[in-house]
This record gives structure tokens, sequence and C-alpha cells, in this order.
């Protein structure tokens, strides 16, 4: 009878992509995906402690889990990833959720194929966190699940200790992978036919740091940007203390890379981003968005923002919210920031009342929206690059660079996938409706 695994994966990318590497550990055991937990026999949690809310679900869904196990005593249920890595939490999963078999951290994500064989064989629970970061392993197996873009871990970890992230405490100190194994698994993608490549870093831009000859992270641009096919090389996340003229300089000549710059500012205030220990200050930043905009053609910056940090008071609200109408941000991630054990911020003074996050987090999104809304009209009539990625009854579906969906309406045959100019003529009901270019 043929198994099958249910995987769950909560918070960002870098979790997107090690469940590629869960399920693909799970399909080399011959085990088939399924869309229904309720038909699993291996059930997966790879969490995230980022924020409150996502804990808080993650627990919900796994204790949800007991109802399953008493109906099938043979279920395996895993707990894996940034909670699961979190100090103490492997003892409240034992506690707690006795029903759960495997618990592993970060760090050992790539040994869950050999916890997966032990607790068939022994029938003994198994809870393993590895407290520290060992060598980067490249002998994983991976079932890509994001149809045209593949991504691509150039490092891992984080120095960095921004007062409000759990991160260096969940992942350690930055790694960065050599550059030719990266170089060598862009070259198999690309011959696998991904058209577009993201590369995953907690820092992007730190790569290389932790080398001694001289590697960084323009130089890994560069060398990816001069690889043979059609292809496009995405990149998340950037720091910006950590954000080169160098880099911007290389994004602004090199066809093959994107021109997205996600910059996470976090705050408009430099009182708050002192607080934060984001190390650069609201000018610094504003200067990288000057030689972005001067330099980039085409450039698209997003950004995160923590709203109704400690201390954030009314005014310092303001300066966010002016900047962010500065800037014009293309995209614009608000969170309400929440308090993470063990970080710095936890002990701080004067929290900021739910009520004034609610209000400042939703007047800051509603902004982003009417820029984005000026935004799209102001796009009508130019040339831009488009991903011509699936057929629809009126023409094609596309994707821009920065991510928006075009409806091109052409009678013409493409082979799919393909990059193609296309011409911005109208927007539909927030859609925007595009031509080929001859």
């Amino acid at each position: 009878m043929q198994k099958h695994y249910y995987i769950k994966t909560y918070g960002c990318q870098m979790n997107v992509h090690e469940s590629e590497k869960l399920a693909g550990m799970l399909k080399s055991l011959n085990y088939e995906e399924t869309n229904d937990m309720a038909n699993a026999d291996v059930i997966v949690f790879n969490t995230c402690c980022i924020r409150d809310a996502a804990e808080q679900k993650v627990l919900g869904n796994i204790g949800a889990t007991k109802k399953l196990k008493k109906l099938n005593p043979n279920l395996i249920i895993a707990v894996c990833g940034c909670m699961a890595q979190e100090k103490g939490r492997a003892e409240l999963f034992k506690e707690k959720y006795p029903y759960v078999s495997i618990v592993f951290g970060t760090h050992n994500l790539h040994k869950f194929k050999e916890y997966l064989i032990e607790f068939q064989n022994k029938h003994q629970k198994i809870y393993n966190i590895w407290e520290n970061e060992k060598e980067i392993n490249e002998d994983v197996e991976m079932y890509r699940t994001s149809n045209n873009n593949a991504w691509v871990n150039i490092m891992y970890g984080c120095n960095n200790f921004c007062t409000y992230c759990i991160v260096p405490y969940v992942r350690g100190r930055e790694r960065s992978r050599l550059l030719d194994d990266i170089v060598s698994e862009v070259k198999q993608l690309i011959n696998d036919g991904y058209k577009y490549i993201t590369l995953l870093g907690q820092n992007v831009n730190s790569y290389g740091n932790d080398f001694k000859d001289g590697t960084n992270f323009a130089k890994l641009l560069t060398t990816l940007a001069h690889l043979d096919g059609d292809f496009r090389i995405k990149f998340m996340t950037s720091h910006p203390k950590d954000l080169t003229e160098e880099v911007i300089n290389v994004i602004a000549n090199e066809k093959k890379l994107s021109k997205v710059i996600h910059l996470p500012v976090q705050s408009g205030s430099n009182k708050i981003l002192k607080l934060m220990n984001r190390n650069y200050t609201v000018e610094h930043y504003k200067n990288l968005i000057k030689l972005i905009k001067s330099k980039v053609p085409n450039y698209f910056i997003s950004t995160d923002i923590i709203v109704g940090f400690p201390h954030e008071t009314e005014e310092d609200f303001m300066q966010t919210y002016k900047l962010v109408e500065d800037v014009n941000y293309g995209g614009v991630f608000a969170f309400m920031y929440s308090p993470r054990t063990g970080t710095v911020a936890e002990k701080m003074d004067e929290q900021v009342p739910q009520e004034i996050k609610n209000e400042r987090v939703n007047k800051l999104l509603a902004l982003s929206k009417k820029i984005i809304k000026e935004q799209n009209q102001q796009l009508v009539g130019k040339r831009m690059e488009a991903l011509i990625e699936e057929k629809t009854e009126d023409g094609y579906l596309a994707t821009l660079d920065c991510g928006k969906n075009v409806i091109i309406t052409t009678t013409e045959k493409i082979n799919l996938p393909t990059f193609k100019d296309v011409k911005i003529t109208g927007i539909n009901k927030n859609k925007l409706i595009a031509t080929l270019c001859n």
C-alpha cells in the first residue's frame, strides 16, 4: 500500500525551501505527498517562531493531530524548525504532546531521514536538538515545489542580534556555502529549466564574510549572472548595514539579475533603530535608496516594518509613515511587534498597547495600498520584461520581475515558460493587462 506524507510549513521562504528538503527525504523513502492530513502516514510540522501568532498556530495544529493519532496509532508526527530549536521547546513537546514521535531542530534538519528510519525500526520517540551549528551538509535530497522558481541557500545563520529577533538563537552564526557549490547547484537548475533562481540567506549581503579569499556577495552575483541560459537571479533578504555600492552596481549592470531589492527598514525613527540594534541610521538608509534609484533601471523596492516596538511614540511612528511616503515602496510588509522569549526587547519597558499597534499598522497598510494603486497606474504604457507561464482563455498569464501578475492578450502561440517583453496597456479589476512587444 502506498504511504503518504503531509508537510505543514510556517514562516519564511527559508522554511519553504527546507520543507522541499524534508519532502525530498520522504520521497526517497517512497512516500507520496497528500493534501489531506487525515490520509497521511507521516505528518511534519516545519515551524517558525518569529512572531507569537505563528507559534500559537503551530501549537494549535499540533494539538489537532491528537485525534488523528487515536484513529491511526501508526501515524508518525514530527516537529522541526525554529520553534523546535528554541531552548526548552523539546521538553514542552515531550510533556504536552506525547503523541509527537520525532522532534529535531534547524541544525540537524538533514538528519530527518535517519531519524524516521530509526523510529520505524525501534518505535522509540526521538528528541534530538543540536545546540551548535555544524558543517554545511551538501548531500540532501530535495523535491522542489515552487514551479518555475528554485530556492538556493547561499548561507545559514545570522550575526546581527537585532533586539527583537530570535533568529540568531535558533539559526546560529553565519556560515556561507562555498561559491563553487552554489554555482554547481545553479547550473543544474538552469539545465533543469528553472527560470527564476532565488538566493536565500538571513542577510545575503554578508555572504562571504566568513571567507578569507575576498569572495563576497557582489562576486557571487556576478559569477551567477555570467552563466549561460535563459534565467533570472533573485535574492532575499538584504540588510541595510551591509548593502554596498558594489552590489548595487552589479544589480544595475547585469541583465540576468532581478531589479527587485527587498530592503527591510523596520522603522523610520533613529531612536527606534538604535533600540532595535539595527546598526544604521535613517540617513544611511535614505542614501542607499537614492543610490538604487539613480543606478538601477526599472527598480522595485520593498520593505519590512515593525510597528509598535517598545518606546515607539506617535512621533516615531509618523517618521516611519513619512519614510514610506518618501521612498514610495512597491511593497510594504508591516507587522505588529510581539515579544520573543530570550530577546533583549522582551525585557524593555514601555511596551506599546495592542490597540495602538492595530491602529498604526492599519494606517501604514492603507498608505501602502494607496501607493501601490498609484504605481500600477504609472505602469500603463511602459515596456517591461515578463515571464510568461500559463495559457488562459484570453491569452497568457505572466509575471513581471517585481512579482505582479499580468494578463497578456494575444492569439500568438508561445512556448512556455519564456521571458518576453510586454507593454502594459491597462488595468482591469486591479489586474494589469499587456500585449507582446514586437
